[in-house]
């Protein structure tokens, strides 16, 4: 039986507000266990009383990208400048190219050679960036996305800025956070994961 027009309509624009409201709570969760994760560490520079500061965009399904990825064949380890002026060791372990507003971007993902040997973290991938709310509505020194290697599927890999989140050095001084390779500056605003720390709480 062919259901009426106004029926299909319905049903579709139902199905789609299901869908967002759902991802929403999913960011909504994701965030309240990255708050959580501030409490667990005796290296945090936030406590209880601080979590008030933390600002975030409204969830955005529009910067949850699909990704070419393309592996980096051979890549050397190299040095990264951190805050502090020291520098830590990364190494290239791939490239994703990905679409926002019709316009296509990239960044690098990098694997840290000294947690390779922690069971916990050995397929840790990292993707630091910057972008053109830096200074703005963001933190000035970029935004980083945790990866897992689980999460390469074949050449494709989901990017969810919304899931974007400060280094610790936004919060504070005395931390040394890799400062992002100027491979991976984008010339867009992305208006989606954490803003600004503010110490009012507004």
């Amino acid at each position: 039986m062919k259901l009426p027009k106004n029926i299909l309509l319905f049903t579709v624009f139902f199905s789609t507000n299901l869908s967002a409201q759902s991802y929403k709570a999913k960011i909504e969760q994701h965030r309240e266990e990255y708050k959580a994760e501030f409490l667990k560490s005796s290296n945090s520079p936030l406590k209880q009383k601080d979590l008030a500061g933390l600002r975030f965009y409204e969830p955005n399904e529009k910067y949850k990208v699909e990704c070419t990825f393309a592996a980096t064949k051979g890549g050397k380890p190299f040095e990264v400048p951190t805050t502090s002026g020291d520098s830590q060791t990364y190494t290239r372990f791939g490239q994703l190219s990905f679409q926002i507003d019709g316009q296509t971007h990239k960044l690098t993902v990098y694997r840290s050679p000294s947690l390779m040997n922690n069971p916990l973290y050995r397929d840790y991938l990292f993707v630091p960036f910057k972008d053109q709310t830096n200074g703005k509505d963001t933190y000035g020194g970029g935004r980083y996305i945790d990866l897992r290697m689980r999460e390469v599927n074949g050449d494709k890999v989901i990017l969810d800025f919304n899931k974007a989140y400060n280094p610790y050095c936004a919060f504070g001084d005395g931390y040394s956070c890799p400062i992002p390779p100027k491979e991976n500056h984008l010339k867009i605003a992305i208006e989606a994961g954490e803003k600004n720390y503010s110490k009012t709480g507004l």
